[in-house]
Order: structure tokens, then C-alpha cells, then sequence
């Protein structure tokens, strides 16, 4: 169920194209299938960084049973990859963070995921 929410101050040409591509990256370096992937891109032109308007980033990453901090480091590596490739955003401009709410927490289909998986 990993959620992918990014602000960034980047303008992207293609919102949609971008958030697809996005949520393909999220699968494969989460690890879970696309099909459970949610994406949310938003341009937020006064987002600063540091005092400046340069290319920043801030990703929040809502994830069940997957973050820890050994994988953290791994996930980080890929999505910051990607935002120096893709937004033009070093990796001292952007901070992500992890995320997991325990699936008490987390609602899904009229119910939670607690009564969906188990506790």
C-alpha cells in the first residue's frame, strides 16, 4: 500500500507522465506491486530549501511492514537518484521520510488493513 507523497518546486511538463513513471520506481524499489502504489506530485513554487527557491524536494513515503532503517538507506539511494535525474534536485535539497502508520492505522476498503492482513 505504499503511498508516495512528493512537493517539489520543480515544474514538470508532463504531471502525468512523471507521476506514472514515479509510481513504477516506487514499486520496484519498495518492492511491492504497482497495483498498490499511490503517487501524489505536487508543484509547489515557494517551496525553499536552505533559504533558496533552487530545485528542492520533500518526499514522504507511507509504507506498511517495509521501512526500517537498513532499507531506508536503500530506498533513499534509488529515490534521490531519481531526483537529481529527473527534477534536477542534489541530494542536499531534498529530504524524505518514512513512514509506517501499523496497519491498525491504516484504512482500506471500508475496513483497516489490521482486519484485512491481521494484526
Amino acid at each position: 500500500m505504499p503511498s508516495l507523497v512528493l512537493t517539489t518546486n520543480v515544474k514538470i511538463a508532463d504531471s502525468k507522465e512523471f507521476s506514472l513513471e514515479f509510481s513504477k520506481l516506487g514499486a520496484q524499489v519498495l518492492g511491492k506491486p504497482e497495483k498498490y502504489i499511490s503517487v501524489q506530485y505536487t508543484h509547489n513554487e515557494s517551496l525553499t530549501f536552505a533559504g533558496t527557491f533552487d530545485p528542492a524536494a520533500l518526499l514522504v513515503i507511507t509504507s506498511l511492514d517495509n521501512i526500517s532503517p537498513e532499507k531506508n538507506e536503500k530506498y533513499s539511494e534509488a529515490f534521490f537518484n531519481f531526483f537529481q535525474e529527473k527534477l534536477g534536485v542534489s541530494g542536499d535539497r531534498a529530504y524524505i521520510t518514512f513512514y509506517d502508520p501499523g496497519r491498525a492505522y491504516l484504512g482500506h476498503q471500508g475496513t483497516t488493513f489490521a482486519s484485512i492482513f491481521g494484526k
